[in-house]
């Protein structure tokens, strides 16, 4: 194969692959679970938390509570961002991951 069309498939992959990595990192990402919703962005950066207003938080069993929901929704939004890396990007293959 004539090295320098290999070299240019490279260095149009590595355009490529950024391109997508960019895209992922503008997109925001909801998580939602019960009364809270969390926004990250593709580098798994916290944009906004919103908590239902109507939620009364009395006692330390409320804020437990609140804290176990906090989390579940951050991890719904970080799988969100992870699957659509992995729809974009997984396709370059995992020894790209450490590029990334």
């Amino acid at each position: 194969m004539n090295m320098q069309l290999m070299i240019k498939q490279a260095q149009k992959m590595q355009s490529d692959i950024l391109k997508s990595k960019e895209e992922i990192n503008q997109k925001i990402f909801p998580g939602k679970y019960s009364y809270l919703e969390i926004e990250i962005n593709g580098k798994k950066e916290i944009i906004k938390v919103t908590i239902d207003k109507s939620l009364k938080i009395s006692d330390e069993e409320d804020v437990e509570m609140l804290e176990d929901v906090i989390a579940l929704a951050l991890k719904d939004a970080i799988t969100k961002v992870d699957k659509e890396t992995e729809e974009k990007l997984g396709k370059y293959g995992s020894g790209m991951s450490g590029l990334l």
